[in-house]
């Protein structure tokens, strides 16, 4: 096989890792460096779902005592049966919608434009919902939701909804679970760990989905890319969280705001500049 296209695949499984996890759109990124490194097509379309589901396991390992606490006491817990079913209020409403809108939401927006001005109006609102979270820190009536086992129904549903908005190339998966978590009243901590343990139904389902769909273009001689990319996926989306946990017990969101931004704007400026431009 190819070394260059060994190294593609190795560069776009380091973004995917880095990037899953934190509120800077990992289909974002993917599109934009996938377009700038000419890694595109049907066999694309697949490896970014083999990567993603890399990252996937990375969390399901630094959360696996959760898990299996779950697993164990599924049948015997009133608060595990509560937590598994926050989980799935949360993650119906993303599932319903991109059911029946995927095939619309890919042939619009999954170009890097969409995906630049996305970038620049997800910073924009990561910016303001951290202002006022700042100014409802000296409510003092206020009383904040401190651990996901806390969550209701509602709340479940509130950040599940907003979660939607993540069908949208370049608005971020992570980042609405978060922002709708913390307009929720969430700790910051905590809408950050909520949407940690939300991606995983999320991203074995639609590896399940896609796979299936993708069946009749796999191929053996796929294998090694495939690895290549899975294991940078994991290994870097494994040390992305443990940094990402810590970074947030004493700093908020605001350079990852600030980060959308400026890289959406530089997007949208080398997008139109003679000599540098990205497949559609």
């Amino acid at each position: 096989m190819d070394l260059i296209l060994l190294l593609k695949a190795l560069v776009l499984g380091l973004v995917e890792g880095l990037t899953e996890f934190l509120p800077i759109s990992s289909t974002g990124h993917l599109i934009l460096m996938g377009s700038l490194i000419n890694f595109d097509g049907e066999e694309s379309k697949v490896f970014d779902i083999v990567i993603q589901f890399g990252a996937i396991l990375a969390i399901c390992w630094e959360y696996r005592k959760r898990i299996k606490q779950v697993v164990w006491s599924l049948a015997t817990e009133q608060i595990t049966r509560r937590f598994v079913l926050n989980m799935i209020v949360a993650s119906m409403p993303a599932i319903i919608i991109g059911l029946l809108f995927e095939k619309s939401i890919k042939a619009l927006l999954f170009s890097p434009v969409p995906v630049a001005i996305m970038l620049i109006v997800g910073g924009i609102i990561l910016l303001w919902v951290e202002s006022a979270y700042r100014r409802r820190a000296f409510d003092m009536y206020r009383i904040r939701i401190q651990s996901i086992d806390e969550l209701t129904i509602i709340d479940s549903l509130k950040v599940g909804l907003a979660q939607c908005l993540a069908l949208i190339p370049g608005t971020s998966r992570s980042g609405a679970a978060i922002v709708g978590g913390m307009l929720t009243n969430l700790e910051r901590c905590v809408a950050t760990e909520f949407s940690f343990f939300l991606a995983i139904p999320l991203i074995f389902g639609a590896t399940v989905y896609e796979l299936i769909g993708a069946y009749d273009i796999l191929g053996a001689s796929d294998a090694r890319l495939f690895t290549v990319g899975f294991i940078a996926a994991f290994a870097s989306a494994f040390a992305c969280v443990r940094w990402l946990l810590h970074y947030i017990s004493t700093h908020d969101f605001t350079l990852f705001a600030w980060y959308r931004i400026f890289f959406g704007l530089f997007v949208l400026v080398i997008s139109y500049c003679e000599g540098f431009k990205f497949n559609y």
